[in-house]
């Protein structure tokens, strides 16, 4: 089974605001990524962190980050270890992704799928992209004894698992840091 996470505790410095609820054509950003996500074969989506209350008009459940305000391989952490049953790999994507579509996801998942091996099969433009990847279940272990190290980074952690990379349109990774970006 596949499970969605999508990433929204992160604290939106730059933007002022909690990014997952800034709207793009009308919509908040987090419900356009779960919509990607459900599009994309993901069973169930819920959201990783920030505030539940704050969050609630999303129509996602709001999970709490095992580690809030410690980085995004903590959010990723935190959407593993909140699966249970049969699911055997969770698709993650932050929330400031509003621009990525069920079949850029879908490439991810075919990648896994083909590559049951793989720790994470994760998103490139001309750079990798972290925030978006399939993560499978198994390396969990591997990326808790990573953070009780000191490591908050996903670039890092990546580097040291059995990783496999997808090629995605670069329009699809724009990310939303601050409120110029909405206008690019």
């Amino acid at each position: 089974m596949l499970v969605g996470a999508v990433l929204t505790g992160g604290s939106s410095r730059r933007m002022g605001r909690t990014k997952a609820l800034i709207e793009v054509e009308g919509v908040p950003m987090a419900s356009i990524v779960a919509e990607a996500l459900v599009g994309a074969g993901c069973e169930s989506v819920v959201a990783i962190g920030g505030e539940p209350d704050e969050l609630s008009g999303l129509d996602i459940a709001v999970l709490p980050d095992e580690y809030p305000g410690q980085g995004p391989l903590g959010g990723v952490i935190s959407a593993l270890g909140s699966c249970s049953g049969a699911a055997t790999a969770v698709v993650v994507v932050a929330c400031d992704l509003p621009w990525i579509s069920s079949s850029d996801l879908l490439a991810l998942v075919a990648a896994a799928r083909d590559n049951p091996a793989a720790d994470v099969v994760v998103a490139r433009t001309t750079r990798l992209e972290p925030a978006c990847g399939v993560w499978n279940l198994g390396c969990l272990p591997a990326l808790r004894e990573m953070f009780a190290g000191g490591e908050r980074a996903l670039h890092p952690a990546i580097a040291q698992l059995s990783s496999v990379e997808v090629a995605v349109d670069e329009r699809a990774m724009r990310n939303v840091n601050t409120p110029s970006d909405l206008h690019q």
